[in-house]
């Protein structure tokens, strides 16, 4: 009787999704001959390096269909500075939690070029929900949050 591979837990959180995504374009480009690692907290601008290549992995937990996909200030001007050696990758359905089923979509050259010269500046505050507050709001307000 064959082994069955046991169903894979679903990612639940941005981390897990963010490392999965990571962890999975660096296999890939490992597949690809060519030697990745992680630059993620090293002050790079980009999350993973390899070889020639600066990589910027955007993780989706289903698809990025028609969605825009954000690039730090300092990304976007490394990538029209460097057209030929930054690269965009969309790594998709991460969320499912199966590498096998991950989908891989990269954007580098000419057709990031073009997706680079339709890029729009966008300016917004992000605020902090902290468990804490985020807790004495739900304790407070109940199931229906106020």
């Amino acid at each position: 009787m064959a082994l069955q591979e046991q169903p894979r837990t679903p990612l639940s959180t941005n981390v897990e999704i963010e490392n999965a995504a990571i962890e999975f374009v660096i296999e890939q480009e490992r597949l690809e001959k060519r030697t990745a690692r992680d630059t993620r907290h090293q002050g790079a601008v980009a999350d993973v390096e390899s070889d020639d290549r600066i990589i910027e992995v955007k993780a989706a937990g289903t698809t990025s269909r028609g969605f825009e996909v954000w690039l730090e200030p300092n990304q976007y001007e490394a990538a029209k500075a460097q057209p030929d050696h930054f690269w965009l990758y969309l790594v998709e359905n991460v969320r499912q939690g199966d590498p096998s089923k991950f989908r891989l979509l990269r954007f580098g050259g000419d057709r990031l070029t073009a997706l680079l010269s339709k890029a729009k500046e966008r300016r917004h505050f992000s605020l902090p929900l902290p468990v804490a507050v985020y807790d004495e709001v739900v304790a407070e307000w109940g199931a229906t949050g106020g």
